[in-house]
């Protein structure tokens, strides 16, 4: 995954942007860089926020991007960070692997910025965005199964469930239904098709977001495997981050903020007890919320930045207690993609 900087749902198909980091100065505020530390980035995309962390301190930054124009991008930055900076091509669901890898453990603060770059939307032979005709690819990392393949491939209950739960888009099973006839006439191949099916079926009134913006939400979402990402990066943060270490995430829809909410919340909660159990059960609280609830960005920001309006960040810093057990993450997943039920003879 890459980071948002500044993409929306609703944006994901506006035109060229200005590749600014969201929330910048509230990022730092919570990470909080110090002299000596070690910060990973795990969404580097144009590297804004690494640039920022290097800046604000001196500190080693270890930036990570699963997109590989991203980290040829960024060579120019490594180069310039007097060594400050190494930049690896992985997932960032490895963060704590990479770090051991990189003897850069342990952490001293984790941003995250989830979703997909400006960068991305503006190239048209990436597939994301549905106003420049492209390849219906929306691979980050260039590899699995393209949007493409999805289409092609799946039964309209399984695209349905991938568009309600990964776009929340109420028309998911008419959308699904129009593609599956569509394909039969010819294959789905360019993203300018399958806005104009997904048109098809979907109105949208003046001055809404284009009737494709969730469908190609939800079929992005699903090729990245982006929530499971999601998921194994916030365990994989609380494994490598030191007491006193900042988690710093950047949401911009309510999937992921739901996941971020939900985890942390789950991390900061003391071990319940009641009077006929006095001895408190469970784990002790492995964060400590810094952000009291979701900070959004300010009038001014949204002003210059329309991207960055739907915009959350969450902070929590990392107690002395071991990290939770794994076992209890995949409940913060919706439910896997239904079987298609066989009538019995």
């Amino acid at each position: 995954m890459t980071t948002g900087h500044g993409v929306g749902p609703a944006d994901a198909a506006g035109g060229p942007a200005r590749h600014l980091p969201v929330m910048l100065r509230e990022v730092l505020a919570h990470l909080a860089p110090k002299d000596a530390g070690h910060y990973v980035d795990g969404t580097f995309g144009a590297g804004g926020y690494t640039s920022a962390i290097l800046g604000a301190a001196d500190c080693r930054v270890l930036a990570i991007d699963r997109d590989p124009t991203a980290i040829a991008a960024g060579q120019t930055l490594v180069e310039a960070s007097g060594r400050r900076l190494l930049l690896v091509h992985d997932r960032f669901s490895r963060l704590d692997e990479i770090a051991a890898e990189q003897d850069f453990l342990p952490l001293d603060g984790v941003v995250l910025d989830i979703g997909v770059s400006s960068m991305q939307l503006d190239e048209a032979d990436r597939g994301f965005s549905f106003r420049r005709d492209g390849p219906l690819d929306m691979r980050m990392g260039g590899d699995g199964l393209s949007a493409a393949d999805l289409c092609a491939t799946l039964d309209d209950v399984r695209l349905a469930h991938i568009i309600w739960t990964f776009g929340e888009e109420r028309h998911s099973r008419a959308i699904a239904k129009a593609i599956v006839k569509a394909r039969e006439e010819a294959p789905i191949t360019r993203t300018a098709q399958l806005a104009e099916i997904v048109s098809r079926v979907v109105w949208a009134k003046p001055g809404e977001m284009h009737p494709a913006t969730r469908t190609f939400q939800a079929l992005r979402i699903a090729v990245n495997e982006e929530l499971s990402e999601l998921v194994e990066a916030l365990a994989a943060a609380e494994r490598a981050l030191r007491p006193g270490g900042r988690l710093v995430v950047v949401t911009f829809h309510s999937l992921e903020d739901r996941i971020v909410k939900t985890f942390l919340s789950h991390r900061a909660k003391a071990p319940s007890a009641s009077r006929h159990q006095p001895q408190a059960e469970g784990p002790e609280p492995s964060f400590r919320l810094v952000a009291k609830g979701a900070v959004e960005p300010g009038p001014d920001e949204v002003a210059g930045n329309p991207r960055s309006r739907s915009a959350k960040l969450r902070a929590a810093e990392r107690t002395d207690a071991p990290a939770h057990p794994g076992g209890d993450l995949m409940g913060l997943l919706p439910p896997p993609s239904p079987q298609r039920h066989r009538r019995r003879r």
